[in-house]
């Protein structure tokens, strides 16, 4: 007699692989899109010509950041940021995601008024386009972890001693970790527990 089986449950570790996935695409959108910023803001967006005769015209070049300079210091901040995504978990790394959305959605805003001012000179529009598009990115890699983040696993979090009875940590079951017993204290640091406590 056979038994009944239903369909195949899905594997354990896919929750756990799919939100290493997604959390590699928040991170990497975050930082791609703010160090886009970053390079597209220090690069020349005007150029002005001034006539000073009988001396030749003088050449006046400006950056994003010298038009705008509150632009690369989001866009610093949103390297940072898109870099401690790794280190937070939970509900402060949403927060984080949330806080990053909107930064990149400033950037944005900042390399959309780049395309649209009218600033003295001779303009370079595709460094405040590429800072658009920066902002951009680094919005989605913020959005996407303030929706999502919250169950992402945390740098380390294998590491992390997990509560058993409020005892000490055991090799196999079979008592504290003490004295010279090297392999065992090294099988209860592979288990994320420290050997050192007894």
């Amino acid at each position: 007699m056979s038994a009944v089986t239903g369909p195949d449950p899905e594997p354990a570790g896919e929750p756990a692989r799919a939100g290493r996935r997604e959390l590699t695409y928040a991170v990497l959108l975050s930082l791609a899109g703010a160090g886009l910023a970053l390079y597209a803001a220090t690069r020349t967006w005007t150029v002005e010509l001034t006539d000073r005769p009988p001396l030749p015209p003088t050449r006046t070049a400006r950056t994003g950041a010298a038009l705008l300079p509150w632009l690369p210091a989001l866009a610093v901040v949103g390297l940072a940021g898109g870099g401690a995504l790794l280190a937070t978990r939970g509900a402060v790394r949403r927060a984080l995601g949330a806080l990053l959305g909107l930064l990149g959605l400033a950037v944005a805003a900042g390399g959309g008024y780049g395309l649209l001012a009218g600033f003295d000179g001779e303009l370079s529009r595709q460094w405040p386009a590429l800072c658009l598009v920066g902002g951009v990115l680094a919005a989605a890699g913020g959005g996407l972890t303030a929706l999502r983040g919250r169950h992402w696993p945390a740098m380390g979090a294998r590491y992390e001693r997990r509560a058993r009875g409020g005892g000490a940590p055991t090799v196999d079951g079979g008592g504290p970790v003490s004295g010279p017993r090297t392999r065992e204290a090294w099988d209860a640091l592979d288990r994320g527990e420290d050997p050192t406590v007894s």
